[in-house]
C-alpha cells in the first residue's frame, strides 16, 4: 500500500470538502441532488459520513481480520440479509445528518480527517494486510474481502462517487 498515495487524496477531499461548502449557498443547498432523493446538503453529510464510518469498519477489520475465515463470512451474509434495513438507515441517517450547520460539518471532516492519518500511520503492514469479508450488497465499493488497506482507501471512492451527485452552483451543476 503506498500511504502517501491515501494521504494526499485525503487532503484532495478534505480541501475539495472546503471549497464545496464554503461556494454553497442557501439556495444550493436545498437544491435536489442529482439521482439521489437527498438535497445537496444532505449529500453533503453523507460524503462527511462515508469517511466517518471508516473508523468504525477498521476496528471491525482489526477484530474479524483475526478470527477464522468463516466467521467474517457468516458475519458479512447476516449483515446481507438486513440490505433493506440498512439503506432505510443510511437514507435516514443523512438527512438528519443534514441538519447540522455546513460550518460543523466542516469542522467534523477535518477532525475524522486527522485521525484517519495517525491510524494509517500507526497501521503495520501486517495489520493492512489483514482482511475480513464484507456485505457487498451494503455499497457498491464494498468487495467481498477487503484488507484494512482496502478499507483506508474506500472512503475517497466513495467521495468522488457521491461528489459528482451534488449539484451546487449557479447552474445547478
Amino acid at each position: 500500500m503506498q500511504r502517501r498515495v491515501v494521504h494526499e487524496q485525503w487532503k484532495q477531499d478534505r480541501a475539495a470538502f472546503h471549497e464545496l461548502v464554503a461556494a454553497a449557498t442557501v439556495e444550493d443547498l436545498r437544491r435536489p441532488s442529482h439521482g439521489t432523493r437527498w438535497t445537496n446538503q444532505q449529500l453533503l453529510f453523507h460524503l462527511l459520513f462515508g469517511y466517518q464510518v471508516v473508523r468504525a469498519l477498521l476496528v471491525l477489520v482489526r477484530a474479524f481480520g483475526r478470527l477464522p475465515d468463516p466467521i467474517s463470512r457468516i458475519f458479512a451474509w447476516s449483515l446481507n440479509s438486513a440490505t433493506g434495513l440498512f439503506h432505510i438507515v443510511n437514507y435516514w441517517g443523512s438527512c438528519g445528518g443534514g441538519l447540522l450547520t455546513p460550518r460543523l460539518m466542516d469542522a467534523w471532516f477535518d477532525r475524522i480527517i486527522a485521525a484517519l492519518h495517525r491510524s494509517l500511520d500507526r497501521a503495520s503492514d501486517a495489520e493492512l494486510a489483514r482482511g475480513m469479508h464484507f456485505p457487498t450488497r451494503w455499497d457498491p465499493f464494498f468487495r467481498d474481502h477487503m484488507t484494512l488497506a482496502d478499507v483506508y482507501r474506500y472512503p475517497a471512492k466513495h467521495f468522488a462517487f457521491h461528489r459528482a451527485q451534488l449539484t451546487l452552483g449557479s447552474a445547478g451543476i
